[in-house]
């Protein structure tokens, strides 16, 4: 093991916006000639033009969503808007319009050597122009050093998991018991390749694919009216039939994972086997500790947690195995070791974050419990064990089950197949996942509710009235801000997991009674009525996010950027049971069919 995690960090430090202390700055250049920046902003109006001008054929359909594309990784599907480059089955790549053999004869040239400069390159790429002075400046060296720390290597520190001796099967045994069976439905599946399942169109090119049928995920449904289903079953369902902790009332995240990953509801012995086999695994590396320990304490959570994961693809098992040469068809069993290994490692990874970032470092508050469960470790390392936070733990029992999967859509479910069909192994895989979940758009909505709230109520009188926020809402909106917590891309309903939430709230009289919960309730009653007036929201009603904030609020946990990092914990539930069955079932690399706006407007007006 051999990382010099100072090195890596200052090298990807560099690529943030900060002070430039010891960044490299551009060199100024004095030229006649517009620079890379002034010829990309003389570009932008002509763009956002074409832009308008495609727009206007929303629903022009411009191709098919067969079988096969929903099976085959979106493969030749138009699903996504690119304009540096365009593909030719037959013609090859034409960077906007010219061929290789065109950019090497007109692109600049080094000072040294007849090859074209990849920088004129990118400012071909980002502007259509061809220019002949760059100023810009990169430290490659650098830069290469540190991106190259995430290759896939030796994993000589790999946790093996524990055997048990129990009359039923355990995860691993009950997954591979079900895998011919998927492995049929599969194929059935394919002797349909050819049948129509959907239309493209325009609006779904330009909208980020939404709405198209155009993946495969097997653990939830989203349906736009009834909320989210897991293998048929709702969250009530859910919170009814999978097991308990040993103190508490509601599911086992574990359960869930189960469920996710199997299609069946575990028993109360397997569940608890499987705590003890996740709790078994719970401890990092110490190199992945000095690597925490060293980080700036003011760097992001989800920096600090994105980097963490990246860096457990040292002890791969599935990157071992397929360097050493493993058969196409077994590729799921090292993706499992994989992804059980870093599930039990994400509340680690998290409570070291809050730890240093929060507590001013050293120890964690408890040690792994071995006869505890996945959510009451993570709460005691959190400094929240013991009898007396019970509540607590139930919450996060709740919390983690209910954030764990959404389908496969959204962006940090979404990354994490898209690179791990690149057959990256689950920690790269969920590390992009989580820089997805680390989004404004994603999972940064519950910190913005909170801040939100508490900005409410430091504005409107302490004996506020129904008439108090009601006015205050359209404040926001007449200002052209947003209702935080509101709307959601897939449901037009109220969300099953806000509801749940507020129900757990609502029968614990020491939540229901606290004064900021009690105005996200009153917000959650008036909102609705103020956003069907306004008129610019498919769906008016409270996501998840309108009342998970004010939770751990109430639970003493005020730093709001923490709050996503609790998400990440949880959001590995589902794209890791799914990455699993992609490679159980042999499912392809992702790749649809982009376009430029040119071509979309030629093909839109020819529909």
């Amino acid at each position: 093991m051999a990382m010099n995690i100072r090195r890596t960090t200052r090298a990807l430090g560099a690529l943030r916006p900060m002070a430039a202390r010891s960044a490299v700055n551009a060199r100024q250049y004095s030229t006649s000639e517009p620079d890379l920046k002034t010829t990309l902003k003389e570009a932008i109006p002509a763009k956002r033009e074409l832009l308008k001008k495609v727009k206007a054929h929303s629903n022009k359909v411009i191709g098919e969503v067969k079988v096969e594309n929903t099976l085959g990784g979106m493969r030749g599907l138009k699903a996504m808007v690119w304009e540096g480059s365009v593909l030719d089955a037959n013609e090859g790549i034409r960077f906007h319009g010219r061929t290789i053999k065109d950019c090497q004869k007109e692109l600049p040239k080094g000072k040294t050597g007849t090859e074209m400069l990849p920088e004129a390159m990118f400012w071909l790429l980002l502007t259509a122009e061809l220019q002949q002075t760059f100023p810009m400046a990169m430290n490659i060296r650098r830069t290469t050093r540190a991106l190259g720390a995430l290759r896939p290597m030796a994993a000589r520190s790999a946790v093996n998991a524990r055997q048990y001796s129990t009359s039923e099967p355990d995860l691993k045994t009950t997954l591979k018991e079900a895998i011919p069976a998927k492995r049929e439905l599969l194929k059935k599946v394919k002797a349909h390749s050819n049948k129509v399942i959907g239309e493209v169109k325009v609006e779904n090119t330009l909208g980020g694919m939404r709405g198209l049928k155009a993946m495969v995920w097997e653990g939830s449904v989203l349906d736009a009216n009834e909320g989210i289903r897991f293998h048929g079953r709702t969250i009530k369902d859910c919170q009814k039939e999978l097991p308990k902790g040993k103190t508490g009332t509601e599911m086992l995240p574990e359960a869930m994972f189960w469920l996710l990953l199997t299609g069946q509801v575990p028993s109360t012995n397997q569940v608890r086997q499987f705590s003890r086999e996740l709790a078994e695994q719970a401890q990092l590396p110490a190199f992945v500790n000095k690597m925490l320990d060293d980080f700036p304490t003011d760097l992001h959570p989800m920096t600090q947690f994105a980097m963490a994961v990246s860096a457990l693809n040292y002890t791969s098992k599935f990157a071992k195995a397929y360097e050493n040469g493993l058969n196409k068809a077994d590729y799921w069993e090292p993706t499992f070791d994989d992804s059980i290994s870093l599930l039990a490692k994400l509340p680690t990874i998290a409570a070291k974050i809050y730890q240093n970032s929060y507590r001013g470092g050293g120890a964690l508050p408890a040690e792994v419990d071995l006869g505890q469960d996945w959510s009451y470790n993570f709460a005691a390392m959190l400094g929240k064990g013991g009898k007396e936070n019970e509540n607590f733990q139930d919450l996060l029992r709740l919390y983690l089950a209910l954030h764990g999967d959404h389908e496969g859509g959204n962006v940090s479910a979404h990354a994490t197949h898209l690179v791990g069909s690149a057959l990256s192994d689950p920690f790269l895989s969920y590390s992009a996942g989580l820089q997805g979940l680390a989004g404004p758009l994603h999972g940064l909505a519950a910190q913005e509710v909170l801040r939100w709230i508490l900005q409410m109520k430091e504005n409107i009188p302490s004996s506020y009235t129904g008439k108090d926020v009601t006015e205050y809402l359209w404040s926001t909106l007449n200002s052209g801000r947003v209702v935080p917590g509101y709307g959601h891309a897939v449901l037009r309903k109220p969300d099953p997991r806000f509801e749940a939430l507020m129900d757990y709230a609502s029968a614990r009289p020491e939540i229901a009674e606290d004064p900021v919960f009690q105005l996200v309730k009153l917000n959650s009653e008036l909102a609705p009525e103020v956003l069907k007036k306004h008129g610019k929201t498919k769906n008016p009603y409270p996501n998840v996010d309108s009342s998970s904030g004010v939770l751990f609020h109430h639970y003493g946990f005020h730093e709001t950027l923490y709050y996503t990092a609790t998400f990440g914990v949880s959001r590995g539930l589902g794209p890791l049971a799914q990455l699993i069955w992609d490679r159980a079932l042999g499912l392809p690399i992702e790749r649809p069919k982009s376009i430029n706006l040119e071509g979309l407007l030629k093909q839109a007006e020819s529909a």
